[in-house]
C-alpha cells in the first residue's frame, strides 16, 4: 500500500455498552489525517485507570466510542498521512493513542516511538512503561538511599528494578505474597507484608535504624497506602504519589507531612512531551537489557474477552500483575 493512502474497509473494535458490559462491533477503518499514522495493533495493555469507567459511575456515558479507554497500544504502522516524516509503513511502534481496544488506531506522528528490531515479537505497552520511567526520574533516587515502595503491581515491580539498579536499597511492601516474590526477583532487599498498619511501621523503623526511608513511592491509589507511605518517609524525605487516585478526595495527615518537612511529588504527567520522553527511555532500557518486563505480563486475553481482562485487573487473582489484550 502506498504510504500516503489509507485503505477502505472495516475493523473490529470494542464498545463498552454499559457498566461491566462490552460489545465487539465492526467499525469503519480510521483514516490518518495530516501528521497522523494508522497503527495495525498487535495488542494493548489494560490499565487500572479503566476500572472506574468500567464500574459505571454517574458521569460515565455509554456506549463508548469504538476502541475507547485503550491507551497502551503497540503494533505496526500500515498507513501514514500527509506531512509525516521519519515514520514509514511497516515500522513497528509503541503509540500514545486513546482508542486502542480495536484492531487499528490513529496516532499523531509525534506520539509514536519506533521499536528497534531487538524487540521484535515482544509486547510493548509503551504508556505504562514510560510512566514508570517518568516516576523514577521524578523520585530522584540516588545510590545508598533506602527506598520504600508501597504496592507491588506492574508499576511497583518495575520501580523496584529501576531503584535497585540505581544503587538504592528497596523495601517492598505489598498485600500479596506473590507480589513480594516478584519484588524479590526484581531486586528488593527487604519485603514486608502489607497487613497491619502499625506492624509495618515498626518493621520499617527496625530495618532503617529508626530513621525510615529517604524515598517512599506509593503505587496503589488508595487512602490507606497513602497514609502508610507518609508514615514511612523520613524527615526531609520525599514522598512520591504514583498511585492513580480516581475514587474521590483524599485526606492527608498534614501535621505529619509538615512536622517531617516532606517533599511530596505527584508523579503523574499530562504533558505529551514528557510522556514521550518516558516511552523513549523505556524503549532504550528494555532494548539494552537494563529492564525486562516480560515476566510481568501475566495474563493475556483476545479482544473479545476485554471484559474478562478488566475484571481480572479489578479482582487481581493470584499470580496477576498485568493484563494484555491481543488482536490476533
Amino acid at each position: 500500500m502506498d504510504g500516503n493512502v489509507a485503505s477502505t474497509g472495516s475493523m473490529r473494535a470494542v464498545v463498552v455498552a454499559a457498566a461491566g458490559q462490552i460489545q465487539v462491533k465492526e467499525s469503519e477503518l480510521p483514516h490518518p489525517g495530516t501528521g497522523q499514522v494508522r497503527v495495525r495493533l498487535e495488542g494493548c495493555g489494560v490499565c487500572a485507570s479503566n476500572l472506574t469507567p468500567w464500574s459505571g459511575p454517574d458521569w460515565m456515558q455509554f456506549p463508548t466510542e469504538p476502541g475507547a479507554l485503550g491507551h497502551e497500544g503497540w503494533g505496526v504502522v500500515d498507513a501514514v498521512g500527509d506531512g509525516v516524516e521519519g515514520i514509514s509503513v511497516g515500522d513497528r511502534v509503541a503509540a500514545l493513542s486513546y482508542k486502542s481496544y480495536a484492531e487499528y488506531d490513529l496516532a499523531d506522528a509525534d506520539a509514536v516511538v519506533v521499536l528497534p528490531d531487538s524487540l521484535a515479537g515482544q509486547p510493548f505497552p509503551g504508556e505504562p512503561l514510560g510512566c514508570a520511567m517518568n516516576i523514577f526520574r521524578r523520585s530522584e533516587i540516588e545510590p545508598g538511599q533506602t527506598v520504600g515502595i508501597v504496592g507491588i503491581g506492574f508499576l511497583g515491580a518495575i520501580l523496584t528494578r529501576l531503584a535497585t539498579d540505581a544503587g538504592a536499597r528497596v523495601i517492598a511492601i505489598s498485600r500479596r505474597p506473590f507480589s513480594l516474590d516478584v519484588a524479590r526477583a526484581m531486586g528488593a532487599a527487604e519485603t514486608v507484608l502489607m497487613d497491619d498498619h502499625n506492624r509495618i511501621i515498626e518493621r520499617v523503623k527496625e530495618l532503617t535504624g529508626g530513621v525510615f526511608c529517604d524515598r517512599v513511592i506509593e503505587a496503589v491509589g488508595k487512602q490507606w497506602p497513602l497514609d502508610l507511605a507518609a508514615e514511612l518517609t523520613r524527615e526531609r524525605g520525599r514522598l512520591i504519589v504514583a498511585g492513580y487516585h480516581q475514587d474521590g478526595p483524599r485526606q492527608v495527615n498534614m501535621w505529619l507531612w509538615n512536622w517531617r518537612g516532606l517533599d511530596v511529588i505527584n508523579a503523574h504527567e499530562r504533558d505529551r512531551e514528557v510522556y514521550m520522553r518516558g516511552i523513549r527511555e523505556a524503549v532504550a532500557a528494555v532494548a539494552s537489557g537494563r529492564l525486562d518486563p516480560r515476566s510481568l505480563y501475566t495474563h493475556s486475553f483476545p479482544l473479545d474477552r476485554l471484559d474478562d481482562a478488566l475484571d481480572a485487573t479489578r479482582d487481581r487473582p493470584d499470580g496477576f500483575l498485568k493484563a494484555l489484550v491481543t488482536m490476533r
